[in-house]
């Protein structure tokens, strides 16, 4: 048996990984600028999340959602207290599409309707639903076209609007920043006009912060870079687990739960829990919010400066660079010469970075040294 071919693959086997490094079957280093998919948000083998994990593996790995498990309870404390929602509640799943799902399955059971507000160039999963918010033809099936869900031009409030007064539109669903689409940022008056749209026609604003969320932008969600934003429901999952599969949504306290509404099998076991305890404590204990903004915004400034980017967009360490070519020959000469990871876009001229939290600046500073070095050359055809 083979495996389905479903990516193109790096011919590159990582054995071994610290930190934001990586090495290869070959011992040859590389620098993680991608953190595989915004996953690896506290750095790859972090003492701390090795430890609980494995505290936890001498204990039990897992038991039902039929019995009482503590440590969820103490991770949803833990992470009510550091992303600033204290008073939601939390819905554990397995990955961000399972929480997407969740997240608009509740948001039709509370308002009785079935219709939803997605975004051009969104990505929310590849689960039914999720595939059903978005406008890429290459993930959507016929099976998964819904006439009631409505992809929108980002960024237009008239046709938001205008969209809500049918009064069938369950919620809206936007990421905190579109990141497949090369780190799109909604303005803050965009967001806002969204919280205020769904307070006026009775409907659910959802913040996917995937991708964007557990400090990715240097706030713990990027939603809390724009005042007066309180989502009904925020999806999570990548940084979540720092690598471990978990996923889940801060629900707001005006729901409430009844039995069946929502379940899962493997949401929110022992080891899950373990992980996501290690990754809030270790971004709480090391500041690595804070780090995101510091480098972040140096990094920023040190791109400003390089011939060949046309532009450049985020906040913290999710960033999305345009270049005057095609990323792609671009970022296969970063990992086959210069040994660093980088992520692609949906525009071909984009080159996305996602590394981990914790990341140094010299190693920040090394991929600066490498994209000016690429871009001073005649582009490859």
């Amino acid at each position: 048996m083979k495996l389905f071919d479903v990516y193109p693959l790096i011919p590159v086997t990582i054995a071994k990984a610290d930190g934001a490094k990586l090495w290869d079957e070959n011992g040859q280093e590389y620098i993680d600028l991608y953190g595989g998919h915004a996953v690896i948000s506290i750095g790859h083998t972090h003492p701390h999340y090795v430890k609980r994990i494995k505290d936890q593996l001498d204990q039990i790995a897992f038991y039902s959602n039929s019995v009482q498990i503590p440590i969820q309870k103490e991770y949803a404390e833990k992470l009510g207290e550091l992303s600033g929602y204290p008073d939601y509640e939390l819905f554990l799943c397995n990955s961000g599409a399972e929480a997407n799902e969740n997240a608009i399955k509740l948001a039709s059971f509370a308002t009785g309707k079935s219709g939803f507000i997605a975004f051009s160039g969104s990505f929310h999963g590849r689960t039914s639903g999720a595939v059903a918010l978005t406008d890429n033809p290459k993930i959507v099936a016929p099976c998964n076209v819904r006439e009631d869900f409505h992809i929108l031009p980002w960024a237009g409030l008239d046709a938001v609007e205008e969209a809500l007064k049918s009064n069938e539109i369950a919620g809206i669903i936007i990421e905190g920043i579109q990141g497949v689409n090369g780190i799109q940022v909604p303005s803050a008056e965009f967001l806002q006009g969204l919280a205020s749209l769904t307070k006026k026609y009775e409907a659910k604003l959802i913040l996917d912060e995937v991708q964007s969320g557990f400090g990715r932008t240097g706030k713990f969600f990027a939603h809390q870079l724009v005042d007066g934003i309180s989502p009904d429901i925020i999806s999570m999952a990548k940084g979540m687990g720092n690598g471990f599969p978990i996923g889940g949504i801060l629900i707001s306290p005006e729901f409430k739960a009844t039995y069946g509404l929502l379940g899962t099998t493997f949401g929110g076991n022992h080891l899950a829990c373990a992980a996501g305890l290690a990754v809030v404590e270790v971004i709480e204990k090391e500041k690595l919010l804070e780090n995101a903004t510091k480098l972040g915004d140096k990094l920023l400034e040190a791109l400003k400066s390089i011939p060949g980017i046309t532009a450049i967009r985020g906040t913290g360490l999710m960033i999305g660079i345009d270049l005057d070519r095609e990323a792609g020959p671009v970022r296969s000469e970063l990992v086959n010469k210069y040994h660093m990871f980088t992520g692609s876009a949906a525009g071909k001229n984009t080159i996305r970075l996602l590394p981990p939290l914790n990341i140094e600046w010299n190693q920040l500073n090394s991929f600066i040294s490498a994209l000016k070095e690429i871009l001073s050359q005649s582009p490859t055809s």
